[in-house]
């Protein structure tokens, strides 16, 4: 099976390749030094602090994988590379919310940067979806959970 690209920012990538450093090195020593002091417990059978220990390792391990993974097909999309007059990944946009006459600025980025508290949406997203390849002046229509959404996009920036 062939794993897909994944679109990261320069910042994205950054913050992934310092997030897997981290665990690989400090996190990685401190639950083996966990599971060693549990394991000085004695009798592992009925040792709770031995198994949330070996736990601990688990989801370690599983992030670590996956990190792994994001840095192994990541795609990272240059600065220069994002369009001023199409909404592409890496775009910072403004958008109205043409019912309730608001603006709201997000950023367009990859599945694995996504974060709608800090106004960084996944283009896979239904809104990041329906937005890519727009320009300024466009009105859309996004279908979300609670109904239709209109956006006129008033800006597109680096």
């Amino acid at each position: 099976m062939t794993e897909r690209e994944i679109f990261l920012t320069a910042e994205g990538l950054k913050k992934i390749e310092e997030e897997y450093d981290e665990l690989r090195t400090v996190r990685r020593k401190e639950v083996a030094d966990r599971i060693k002091q549990a394991l000085a417990f004695g009798d592992i059978s009925e040792n709770s602090e031995y198994d949330e220990a070996k736990n601990e390792q688990a989801r370690l391990e599983e992030r670590i994988a996956k990190l792994e993974r994001t840095l192994r097909n990541a795609r990272v999309i240059e600065e220069e590379d994002i369009s001023e007059e199409v909404v592409s990944i890496g775009s910072k946009i403004i958008v109205k919310d043409i019912e309730y006459d608001e603006e709201i600025k997000y950023t367009i980025v990859g599945s694995a940067e996504a974060d709608p508290y800090e106004e960084r949406i996944s283009n896979e997203s239904p809104v990041g979806r329906t937005l890519i390849g727009r320009r300024a002046g466009d009105i859309v229509e996004v279908q979300v959970p609670d109904g239709i959404i209109k956006y006129e996009i008033v800006s597109i920036s680096r």
